[in-house]
């Protein structure tokens, strides 16, 4: 057990630190934001060893996204009652947009998978990958439905996990598909209460 926590500290830290982010991410809390630029600047390091590595372009894109949202949740426009960025929904047109930008991003990745890495497993990586991007800008605005993206790529990402044998990150994801339910809940909670 020594042996195998020696070898895998990293995924172990990281895995840990998901934990908490969903956490914070769920009470809406800004620390989210920093401990998520820790979180995904460990997991780069974890995808480039599983050969993720459209996981792992995602985790770059994470950290850009990181700062994007810590400073749109400082700055962002107030919920009057609380003074913590609202909670929005998406529009038919924006959800549209987004499904688009999903398949457009899936079959790139795809593309850049198949055609110039070793990926073993290019379509699902890239499934996640181009959901996991658009679910992230979602948070990053602060609007609902990003949860029931996030409940999709948790739950495919499980069995990608199991099959690299990656478990402290498949036992993360499993909490992370439950969180995210619990998330959603929380939030629209949050948002009936923000407007009444």
């Amino acid at each position: 057990m020594i042996e195998w926590l020696s070898a895998n500290y990293i995924e172990v830290i990281a895995a840990s630190l998901g934990f908490i982010a969903i956490y914070l991410q769920i009470k809406q809390k800004i620390w989210y934001w920093p401990v998520s630029i820790i979180l995904v600047s460990l997991y780069i390091i974890v995808y480039i060893r599983a050969r993720l590595y459209a996981d792992m372009s995602l985790q770059v894109y994470y950290l850009v996204i990181s700062f994007y949202g810590w400073h749109h949740w400082l700055f962002g426009k107030r919920d009057a009652q609380n003074d913590k960025l609202a909670i929005t929904f998406a529009s038919r047109r924006l959800g549209i947009i987004l499904f688009l930008v999903s398949i457009a991003l899936f079959f790139s990745i795809a593309a850049v998978l198949i055609h110039f890495t070793d990926s073993d497993l290019p379509y699902w990586d890239a499934f996640t990958t181009a959901l996991s991007f658009v679910a992230t800008w979602m948070l990053a605005r602060k609007i609902i439905e990003n949860w029931l993206v996030w409940i999709i790529v948790d739950a495919i990402s499980i069995g990608i996990y199991i099959y690299k044998e990656l478990y402290p990150t498949t036992i993360l994801f499993t909490a992370l598909t439950i969180l995210a339910v619990v998330g959603y809940i929380t939030w629209k909670k949050d948002a009936n209460k923000q407007g009444a």
